[in-house]
């Protein structure tokens, strides 16, 4: 969605409301889209004291397998961002402004970032997920396996008869 913000930065306490979903079933993060529904986008950019403050309401749903047990992960994210839109940036390394050229913004842009950035960098089932066997690939969180987890490395074996 492109946002026209002309008639915002022209008029002080001028609001512009949107309320648009957005497609990120392509979004590939490790192999999995987890983006099973679209993207509801909701609020409103306002001129304040110069600049635009605009605030979106984002929620989805959300599916991909737990980084230690691969047991699938459904939910629901919601999050809030917020962002003060200038024409002109006095200082470029500043980054708690964002720059508007021709007093237009992509939104779909900016919120995918958003998402994307609020995203756990890992997924687990729950804090304390076991993860699965590496010798067998039982799941560990549904009880122990009988395999022999203490096996010394074939390499260090030498080192072994030292002891003995």
């Amino acid at each position: 969605m492109l946002l026209d913000l002309k008639k915002v930065f022209s008029e002080e306490g001028q609001v512009l409301p949107f309320d648009d979903q957005m497609d990120l079933s392509d979004v590939d993060l490790n192999g999995c889209f987890p983006f099973v529904s679209p993207v509801s986008v909701r609020g409103a950019v306002k001129n304040q004291d110069g600049f635009a403050r605009l605030k979106a309401e984002v929620s989805f749903d959300f599916s991909i397998p737990c980084d230690r047990c691969a047991k699938q992960i459904d939910t629901r994210y919601a999050y809030t961002f917020t962002h003060d839109l200038v024409l002109t940036l006095e200082n470029e390394e500043d980054d708690s402004y964002i720059q508007v050229q021709d007093y237009r913004l992509d939104l779909d842009e900016l919120i995918r970032a958003d998402i994307l950035l609020e995203l756990p960098s890992k997924y687990l089932c729950s804090q304390d997920c076991k993860g699965l066997c590496p010798v067998c690939g039982k799941n560990l969180n549904e009880g122990p396996c009988d395999c022999n987890l203490h096996q010394i490395d074939p390499r260090l074996e030498v080192l072994k008869k030292l002891i003995d």
